[in-house]
């Protein structure tokens, strides 16, 4: 059934087509099964696995990672500001930038699914954007002040807010994910490390500016 499942969501992916949870029951076991699916799917859409998004509600976790669409999806249903990596050969981080990640669903009950069907749909991950990279450098994240504008929307501005207090602390932990196997991670890869506020849904398009102090400005839109 997980080989099915696969090739159902992969489909979703082409199509825009949605699941019904209810008929997918017991296809996802646990963890172990969920990433299986998120992999066949990348797999049979081509992707390169050098874009993931990793994250935890906290330092001691668990961890969850995914594989992410290189391409923006359609149909959203919110948008997550976060601070992406771009890590070497070994994990260490090389670069930064701000990121947007698109939030959406191949389930009809989207984030209401069951966790594990959503964490086999790629954590519901429908795309990243990516600003301006620059070297990275620790910054004093837990104070950074941001700012997040999204059209027909006031404004979100906080300081802080990621879970983990410093983006970096998502690295071991998917380092460890992604080259198991036997695996290496390609030249360049990226990684996205958690929301900073959580899910921002969307009133309108995809469209908005996300600034984080220290980071700079990011204009950004699904249709870029």
């Amino acid at each position: 059934m997980t080989e099915a499942l696969i090739q159902a969501l992969a489909n979703c992916h082409r199509n825009g087509t949605r699941l019904q949870a209810a008929d997918w029951a017991g296809a996802v076991r646990d963890e172990a099964d969920a990433y299986a699916v998120q992999e066949g799917v990348a797999a049979a859409l081509g992707w390169q696995f050098d874009r993931w998004k990793s994250g935890a509600a906290g330092a001691q976790g668990p961890f969850s990672h995914s594989p992410v669409n290189p391409v923006a999806g359609t149909a959203l249903l919110g948008v997550e500001a976060e601070v992406a990596l771009r890590v070497g050969a070994d994990g260490s981080p090389e670069a930064m930038c701000i990121g947007v990640e698109l939030v959406a669903s191949r389930w009809a009950e989207g984030l209401d699914a069951p966790a594990l069907l959503r964490m086999a749909d790629h954590q519901s991950n429908a795309g990243l954007l990516l600003g301006a990279w620059q070297p990275y450098r620790a910054l004093d994240w837990g104070r950074l002040e941001w700012r997040l504008t999204l059209a027909g929307q006031p404004d979100v501005v906080r300081r802080g807010g990621h879970s983990l207090a410093d983006p970096a602390g998502v690295l071991p932990a998917w380092v460890r994910h992604a080259t198991r196997n036997d695996r290496t991670l390609p030249a360049g890869t990226v990684v996205t490390t958690g929301a900073w506020g959580g899910l921002h849904p969307l009133a309108g398009p995809a469209r908005g500016t996300l600034s984080i102090q220290g980071l700079g400005d990011f204009s950004f839109s699904a249709a870029a």
